[in-house]
């Protein structure tokens, strides 16, 4: 789960769940991706970017406001 404060919802907060959830993909895809890339001559930067942001929907927020 992940806190956050209704005023904490800023761009640096944003990138900081960005970059949490592209170390999650990595973590758990990150093998996969990069076969899946090279086989299909794809960017891996933006294909982990995608996955990054598909990761955010399975996240579960609290919000203290």
């Amino acid at each position: 789960m992940i806190y956050l404060n209704f005023t904490d919802l800023n761009e640096e907060t944003q990138e900081r769940l960005i970059a949490s959830s592209k170390e999650d993909v990595k973590e758990k895809y990150g093998k996969d991706i990069m076969n899946y890339t090279t086989k299909h001559n794809t960017n891996l930067d933006k294909m982990l970017d995608e996955e990054a942001l598909r990761n955010l929907y399975s996240y579960k927020y609290v919000f203290n406001i």
